[in-house]
């Protein structure tokens, strides 16, 4: 783990005290939860948009074998 420093508002201060007082857990604790559940939110973001971006992008190619003759071929043995 590493030790990092943070800036907090003093109502930020407060409720997150308040909220570790009534969770039973420190504040670095809290404050850990939150930036897991704030990574994982932009996780699934990026990974929608490579997913859109990547969506069609073999469309229009010549180069690529017909698959279609292919599993065609497969299916006769």
């Amino acid at each position: 783990m590493e030790r990092t420093q943070i800036y907090l508002t003093r109502r930020q201060r407060s409720e997150l005290a308040a909220l570790a007082d009534q969770a039973g857990k420190n504040q670095s604790e809290l404050i850990r939860e939150a930036v897991d559940r704030l990574l994982d939110a932009a996780s699934v973001g990026r990974r929608e948009v490579a997913l859109g971006r990547a969506a069609g992008m073999w469309k229009g190619r010549a180069d690529l074998p017909d698959l279609a003759k292919l599993r065609a071929e497969w299916d006769r043995e």
